[in-house]
């Protein structure tokens, strides 16, 4: 690697490991891990009529049994619920609880916070938008291939 390639790299992962620490550490007290966070934040997106467990798994870039027992621990602790599809009987959509939806508030509140400062107050207009334009270019697409 080059000494810019090394600094970027290293910035990198640096900067995702400090900021996904404090963030975590902002959750710990609500009683979530991130995991669970971006599943309640993914089914909070989604609305009323929640997301089919198959695509839950896919967006979380998690294994299918690993996954499953996300949820299994979310619907114990009354977070979620799963419910089989209507619209074809065969697998099953989650949905939040109305606990679910109410530590998602306090969650969302709690990030927010959190990423505001810790990443967004030290970055300006051109900072974000050429971050987007990275992330966008480093997309993976389904087929496994760069965007």
């Amino acid at each position: 690697m080059t000494e810019l390639e090394d600094q970027a790299w290293r910035g990198f992962l640096y900067a995702h490991d400090r900021i996904w620490r404090e963030v975590e550490a902002g959750l710990a007290p609500l009683g979530v891990s991130m995991a669970e966070y971006s599943v309640l934040a993914l089914l909070g997106e989604a609305g009323r009529d929640g997301m089919r467990m198959s695509e839950l798994a896919k967006r979380r870039v998690m294994s299918t049994g690993g996954f499953t027992r996300l949820a299994d621990r979310l619907e114990r602790r009354g977070l979620i619920e799963r419910r089989r599809s209507a619209d074809d009987g065969r697998g099953f959509e989650a949905v939040l609880t109305r606990d679910g939806r109410a530590l998602l508030r306090k969650a969302w509140k709690q990030q927010h916070g959190d990423l505001r400062r810790l990443f967004f107050d030290r970055l300006d207009e051109d900072d974000l938008s050429n971050l987007a334009t990275v992330w966008a270019r480093l997309a993976i697409e389904d087929d496994g291939a760069p965007s």
